[in-house]
């Protein structure tokens, strides 16, 4: 027998909320969908410089495009509309006092073979990187069934030691267990400070350099939007609206009974109460929890973990980026870059926790994504080249118009690996007091939790127990959660509100 049609309202229309409106829509519910802003989007928004009297968009928030899931690409609609391109040569990493940098290979003779030549890596690169296949396959086997994560299916399916290696352990075991190299070590430990002070002595803190190469679109890869990353949600508004969900924008919900359905809701239009069968927070946890109300669930959010220590920096130059290293070879100067302030594990583990007390700045790692050049590749040349520059480590204190003095640093570390310096006519720094500021993240923080013990893989949910479901809001059997704080994490994008609504088309009575 056919379910009968539900409304349901989603709160907040940032990826994850366009992407539940989407699938929600599809199944043949009516959905509302409300969004605080002028536009949605959330974090996956532009902004516009104006240089000498011209204009250029800009990637405000997110940057690269890589992490979503290929199925969400495409029965989302989105693979129909946007073009999309990522670079096949090698990244390029620079430790201190390099004048040529180590190539990333994605073969693992090459990779082998230039890892022990430039960082004396004897370990074995191969294990590791067949066994984070292995893992990676099973976190993308059980995103695509919508199947809540637990250490159980984990050690079914990969066995006892490789769960506690990769999943449940700690990341300097990992690294430990494969890699002899301190640079080796340094470049995979990225990524897991990566929105925030995460330790490698954290339980849990192996499991997100799996999580982290867990997108489809480019095969655990990145790449970009032609037009700007932006265009995705763009995109997936546009499309929404011709399924039929019914958009609010400069909507500010004031209440949600939950006990009644009742949304109550302020916007343009005046002030309206609409009643729904369901409701689905895409919105941070302790934003959600203050809609409903529930102590326990305000308690629960507002004692996580959150901080956020990730900094961005945009430059345009008048003239294509020239690089010191660029090889000549067509579309080289695409490659992502990666610039290390540290060689070692120990300096790079004091450099990531150096901010937790305050502290403005201690350089960890810049990552260069080359996005004008990437959308010449595509055939879109812009009126300026534009650079994006995500880094390590930034504090929570000062919003990046009061820190000029760390501007001018991390300009000048960018720059010394550019030929043509003098070309950079406009910059921008944003930190995580910005990011707090501008998306209402919490702490800072673009995954709106910190992925440590008790925060990540199966505890990574806020149901009050484990006999509801795993993406239930508390108590309520009517409310969902899918922002960025859930699982897998926002970078993995649009994957928590296709999980949620997954779970949820299975159990709607």
């Amino acid at each position: 027998m056919k379910l009968a049609s539900k409304h349901i309202a989603v709160i907040g229309a940032g990826i994850n909320g366009l992407v539940a409106a989407n699938y929600l829509q599809r199944s043949g519910h009516r959905v509302s969908l409300l969004e605080r802003g002028e536009r949605v989007g959330g974090a996956c928004v532009s902004a516009v410089a104006k240089i000498d009297g011209i204009s250029q968009d800009y990637a405000l928030g997110a940057s690269t495009f890589g992490l979503m899931q290929d199925f969400v690409w495409h029965e989302t609609g989105l693979a129909d509309r946007l073009q999309i391109w990522a670079t096949s040569h090698p990244d390029l990493v620079f430790f201190p006092g390099d004048s040529q940098p180590t190539r990333m290979y994605g073969d693992i003779v090459d990779a082998t073979t230039e890892l022990a030549a430039k960082w004396g890596e004897r370990g074995d690169l191969r294990a590791f990187f067949e066994d984070e296949e292995r893992v990676v396959t099973f976190l993308q086997n059980g995103y695509r069934a919508g199947r809540p994560p637990t250490v159980e299916d984990a050690r079914s399916e990969l066995g006892a030691g490789l769960t506690s290696l990769w999943i449940t352990g700690n990341a300097r075991t990992l690294l430990d267990h494969y890699l002899t190299a301190e640079r080796s070590k340094v470049k995979a430990a990225m990524d897991v400070c990566e929105s925030g002070p995460v330790s490698i002595d954290e339980p849990y803190s192996a499991f997100i350099i799996p999580m982290m190469s867990s997108g489809s679109v480019f095969g655990g890869d990145y790449g970009f939007v032609r037009g700007g990353i932006w265009q995705i949600t763009h995109e997936l508004g546009r499309i929404n609206r011709e399924l039929g969900v019914e958009l609010e924008l400069e909507c500010t919900v004031d209440e949600v009974d939950l006990k009644t359905g009742h949304v109550r809701f302020e916007s343009p239009a005046g002030s309206r109460t609409i009643s729904v069968d369901h409701v689905i927070f895409a919105t941070d946890p302790l934003t959600a929890a203050r809609l409903t109300g529930d102590p326990a669930l305000i308690d629960h959010a507002g004692n996580e973990r959150v901080l956020g220590t990730s900094g961005k920096l945009n430059l345009m130059f008048r003239n294509p980026v020239q690089w010191n290293d660029d090889s000549g070879a067509p579309g080289s100067d695409t490659s992502f870059r990666y610039v290390f302030a540290t060689e070692t594990v120990a300096d790079f583990e004091a450099a990531a926790q150096a901010v937790v007390d305050g502290t403005d700045f201690v350089p960890g790692y810049f990552q260069i994504y080359c996005e004008g050049a990437s959308m010449r590749q595509m055939g879109l040349v812009e009126p300026f080249d534009r650079l994006a520059i995500f880094f390590k480590n930034l504090g929570l204190g000062q919003s990046g118009e009061h820190l000029k003095d760390v501007e001018e640093s991390v300009k000048d570390i960018i720059l010394r690996y550019i030929a043509n310096p003098d070309d950079c006519v406009w910059s921008r720094l944003l930190t995580p007091r910005d990011l707090q500021q501008t998306f209402g993240f919490p702490g800072g923080n673009i995954e709106h939790t910190m992925l440590v013990d008790g925060q990540a893989f199966e505890n990574r949910s806020y149901a009050n127990n484990r006999n509801r479901r795993f993406y239930q809001f508390g108590e309520f059997e009517n409310a969902s959660i899918c922002g960025s704080s859930t699982y897998p994490c926002g970078s993995v994008a649009g994957t928590p509100a296709y999980m949620c609504v997954k779970e949820l088309l299975r159990n709607l009575r």
